[in-house]
């Protein structure tokens, strides 16, 4: 059986899934219908589905894997980087081309200048004389053509870098857009809005960061270092082994610095996140922060939050000032002891004056390419420690997914069933639904009401699969929600929550997202059968209003109605709608519940509500506690039920309420 009442005794036991089931007492009114109540059902935990190897990954190896990836989140930000700039690879060429034809211009250029000087200068220790005027011409011609070949590498090489920087970015952009926006429900919950756009951000300028310096800076440096050195060794040996043992320090010492220092960058990075998760927070709730009299307490609050940031920055910075200090005093040191070398072997004979030119070029160029390194480095390591923040949501496996080979959704009938639902929110936490069991009919609007905490709304965020359940199933037109693709589910439901959020967007666009191909006509239409065209056109801008933040500049029944629009255009075979008329004034109310009217029409309705005169004209109405169903019926014999819950909460609102109710409130009239 599907775990629904028959109703067919006083008292009646069934078998379900191999356990016996005990539900509640029949009763029956002098009109010979009938109402069921049910008790709580005292059954054995069901077993949670078995989860398909292609969607769900074991809690334990999800932990194992998250762990390790976590160990080297740079080299995963590395990697995902790589991955989308190779699919560049002819502007990575070009870029390579232009750094040889940079590099080997610097490196040459040392070379004629050395020689061009030893044709000018009249040496007194070596007894040379100048050359004749048409080598010094033939030189200086020489040097023009190596600056015209460095001056086109680095045009190319610019050129290639933006093209291929900014298409990469682009797409790392959209990656994490399409990854972020595919996390589940409970995923955007635990996480601040501000801060996930600051990741995403983030993410695709560390991109930049480290392409820079990969292609303009470092990536040419190491290359730089080789050459000065191999020639430097071709030149003098002694001089050589100098400046190779003094760069293998400086290098080592940077790049091992660099990484000690990437803690303090991380706790950097990480308050930077709270800092404007915290602005965010407290921007998007001004209006509490004014009707409690919060302002100064939060001011107070941030203001301890940006100064433990300060810190943070500070120390980060501070210690880069060390590094920077250490680094400028060994190079001054290297200069001198390269000097003196110099004057020695030139007395000796060895070196020429042009060799001093030579030395103090490539000197030049050396320290500063390794210093530049060592800022490089931590460049490249902050750049890290902030991309790094959205490498873990990228790594963070999504928890709604659909099966590699879901089927497609067809609703020909409308028939939803929950079969022996449990589910809970956090994991090892107390059961929302325990053992929930509802099956509608074709067509058929069922109401759900109960206390607040219950289960009612989670029902429906179920069904939309905002959250997979833990156990059992839930089934449309006998097709497993679970099996189906997420996009066909939500295109058969249209879903009208308790607090509609608008994107700030015109209203036209609004009322359109449900369906993208309908026309203005269309769209205008569902508007007047919504009751929006009434406000919408006192707008000066008219449908193409823009609605403000999540649509703040609209009224709250304002929105509702929107959303109902937005659901009547959608035209889906099944209805959901969540609290659709609480915290209304009594005006919208009776527009929504008109336009609500209409949209119930023809389709299979699941409607939650606390105002039960909105639902008493429900083909049927369930009651939910804790869980489970403990009433269902009409109306008219639930409230018949002595000491029902139903009954308690009829009684409760039946004064101006159930006078409204009385003379034609409602969804269904």
């Amino acid at each position: 059986m599907d775990g629904r009442c028959d109703c067919s005794g006083s008292r009646k036991g069934y078998t379900q899934g191999g356990k016996l089931l005990i539900l509640g007492g029949i009763w029956e009114d002098h009109f010979g219908e009938r109402a069921c109540f049910r008790s709580r059902w005292r059954a054995a935990p069901i077993p949670p589905r078995t989860p398909t190897p292609t969607t769900r990954i074991g809690l334990a190896e999800t932990r194992t894997s998250e762990s390790s990836k976590r160990k080297d989140l740079t080299g995963q930000t590395l990697e995902i980087y790589w991955r989308h700039a190779r699919v560049y690879w002819p502007m990575l060429l070009m870029c390579a081309a232009g750094i040889i034809a940079i590099i080997g211009s610097d490196t040459v250029s040392p070379l004629i200048y050395k020689r061009f000087f030893d044709q000018l200068a009249i040496d007194p220790v070596h007894k040379t004389t100048r050359a004749d005027l048409t080598e010094i011409y033939h030189t200086i011609a020489l040097i023009a053509f190596v600056m015209l070949c460095s001056w086109i590498g680095w045009r190319s090489c610019s050129w290639a870098v933006m093209r291929f920087e900014s298409r990469t970015m682009k797409d790392l952009t959209d990656y994490c857009f399409d990854y972020l926006q595919n996390h589940s429900h409970r995923f955007f919950t635990n996480n601040f809005a501000g801060a996930l756009v600051k990741r995403v951000n983030r993410f695709a300028a560390g991109f930049e960061v480290v392409a820079d310096q990969l292609s303009m800076e470092m990536g040419q440096t190491g290359i730089r270092i080789l050459i000065i050195i191999g020639v430097l060794f071709w030149r003098n040996t002694m001089l050589g082994w100098v400046f190779l043992v003094w760069t293998a320090i400086f290098v080592c010492f940077n790049f091992y610095y660099a990484k000690w220092k990437l803690k303090f960058d991380l706790v950097r990075a990480n308050l930077d996140t709270a800092v404007t998760a915290r602005l965010n927070d407290t921007t998007t709730n001004d209006i509490n922060l004014k009707v409690f009299a919060g302002i100064d307490r939060e001011i107070s609050q941030f203001g301890n939050l940006t100064d433990e940031h300060r810190r943070a920055r500070y120390t980060s910075w501070n210690l880069g000032w060390y590094s920077d200090g250490i680094q400028g005093l060994t190079i001054r040191a290297l200069e001198i002891v390269v000097l003196v070398m110099s004057v020695r072997y030139w007395l000796q004979g060895i070196l020429t004056l042009g060799d001093f030119v030579l030395l103090r070029s490539y000197l030049s160029q050396l320290t500063e390419q390794v210093r530049s390194m060592g800022g490089n480095v931590r460049r490249i390591y902050e750049a890290m420690a902030d991309a790094n923040e959205m490498t873990e949501i990228l790594l963070t496996p999504h928890e709604v997914v659909d099966e590699k080979r879901a089927a497609v959704l067809t609703v020909p009938k409308g028939v939803v069933e929950f079969r022996n639902v449990q589910f809970s929110y956090i994991g090892g936490s107390n059961l929302v639904l325990q053992d929930f069991s509802l099956k509608t009919k074709p067509g058929e609007r069922v109401g759900i009401v109960g206390p607040s905490g219950g289960g009612k709304s989670t029902v429906l965020k179920l069904l939309v699969r905002l959250y997979d359940v833990n156990s059992g199933a839930i089934l449309i037109d006998h097709q497993d929600i679970a099996v189906v693709t997420q996009a066909s589910l939500h295109r058969n439901i249209a879903y009208v929550p308790q607090e509609p959020i608008l994107f700030h967007r015109s209203l036209m666009e609004n009322i359109r997202y449900s369906k993208p191909a309908a026309t203005d006509g269309n769209v205008i239409q569902a508007a007047k059968l919504a009751h929006c065209h009434e406000f919408i056109s006192n707008f000066p801008e008219g449908y193409q209003t823009l609605v403000g933040e999540r649509g703040v500049k609209l009224s709250g029944g304002e929105r509702q109605r929107v959303a109902i629009a937005r659901a009547i255009l959608m035209d889906a075979p099944l209805l959901v709608l969540d609290e659709a008329t609480s915290s209304l004034d009594s005006e919208s109310e009776v527009y929504i519940q008109d336009s609500l009217g209409k949209l119930v029409t023809g389709r299979t309705v699941i409607a939650v509500a606390h105002r039960l005169s909105t639902i008493r004209k429900m083909d049927r109405i369930v009651v939910v506690k804790d869980g489970h169903i403990i009433e269902e019926g009409s109306h008219d014999l639930l409230v018949k039920i002595e000491n029902g819950l139903y009954q308690r909460l009829w009684n409760l609102q039946s004064t101006d309420l159930l006078l409204d109710a009385t003379n034609g409130g409602g969804y269904i009239q």
